[in-house]
C-alpha cells in the first residue's frame, strides 16, 4: 500500500448534527415566522456539503475544503441574520403606525416611530450577536482543513478531524439558530412594551385649553365693552364706525 497516497475527503452528513435547524423548533412564542428563514439556512449548508462532495470526487481537495470553510459558514449565516433582521424591523414599523393610526396621531411623531438606519444596525448587532458560538468552531473547521488538504494514509486522524470539525460547527449552528430565536422573541418583547406606549398616546389638552381660555376672556372683555362697563379701544371704535358707514 502507497501510505503517500492522499486519502479520500468524505464529506459527513450534516443534516443529522443541524438537528433542529432541520427539523424545526416548534417555536410559537413569537409573532415573527422564522421557518422561511430557518428552511433557507439548513438547506444552505446542506447544498454546500453537497458541493464539497462533487468537488472532492472530482480530486478538487482545495475546492472541497472552501466549499464548507469559514467563508460559506458566515455567509450563510449572515444571510439568515439579515433576512431575520429586515422582517423584524418590517413587522415592528408596521406595528409601531398601526398602534399610531389608531390613536391619531399626528403625522410627524408618526414618522419618528419608525426604525432608522442607526437602530437597524444596532437590531442586527443584536441578533448576530447569537452566532458567538459558531466562532470558535469554525476557526476549529479551518485548521482541521488545512491538515487534511494533504493527508495521507498515515495521516487519517487528519481527515477524521475536519469531518468531526464539521459535525461540530453543524451542532453549533443549531445552538445558534436557537439562540437568535430567543434573541427575537426579546426583540419583539421590546417593541411590544414600546408599542404599547404609543397606544396609550393621547393629543395634549393644553392647546385647546389655552385657546378656550383665550376665547372666554375675549368673549367677557366684548361683553363689557359692548355693555358700557369699559371703554372701547380707539381701534375698535373705528371699526364699529367703519361697520356702520357700510
Amino acid at each position: 500500500m502507497n501510505s503517500t497516497k492522499l486519502l479520500p475527503l468524505r464529506v459527513p452528513e450534516l443534516g443529522p448534527s443541524l438537528g433542529k435547524l432541520v427539523s424545526g423548533t416548534e417555536r410559537r412564542s413569537s409573532r415573527i415566522p422564522l421557518d422561511a428563514v430557518r428552511y433557507q439556512l439548513a438547506t444552505r449548508i446542506i447544498e454546500d456539503a453537497g458541493e464539497a462532495r462533487r468537488l472532492a470526487a472530482k480530486g478538487e481537495r482545495a475546492s472541497a475544503l472552501a466549499a464548507l470553510g469559514r467563508e460559506s459558514w458566515q455567509e450563510a449565516w449572515s444571510e439568515a441574520v439579515g433576512s431575520v433582521a429586515d422582517t423584524l424591523a418590517t413587522r415592528i414599523a408596521e406595528h409601531l403606525l398601526a398602534e399610531a393610526k389608531a390613536v391619531r396621531m399626528g403625522g410627524r411623531l408618526q414618522a419618528k416611530l419608525g426604525l432608522d438606519e442607526g437602530l437597524e444596525r444596532a437590531l442586527g448587532a443584536r441578533l448576530g450577536a447569537a452566532g458567538a458560538s459558531l466562532v470558535p468552531a469554525l476557526d476549529a473547521v479551518d485548521r482541521q482543513a488545512a491538515r487534511a488538504l494533504n493527508a495521507t494514509a498515515l495521516e487519517r486522524d487528519a481527515v477524521v478531524g475536519w469531518q468531526e470539525a464539521l459535525q461540530l460547527a453543524a451542532r453549533r449552528m443549531e445552538s445558534a439558530w436557537l439562540d437568535l430565536e430567543l434573541a427575537v422573541d426579546h426583540e419583539v418583547a421590546h417593541w411590544l412594551t414600546i408599542a404599547d406606549d404609543v397606544a396609550r398616546w393621547r393629543k395634549p389638552l393644553w392647546p385647546v385649553a389655552v385657546a378656550g381660555a383665550m376665547a372666554i376672556t375675549i368673549a367677557v372683555w366684548l361683553g363689557l365693552v359692548f355693555g358700557g362697563y369699559v371703554d372701547p379701544p380707539e381701534w375698535l371704535e373705528r371699526v364699529w364706525n367703519w361697520a356702520l358707514t357700510r
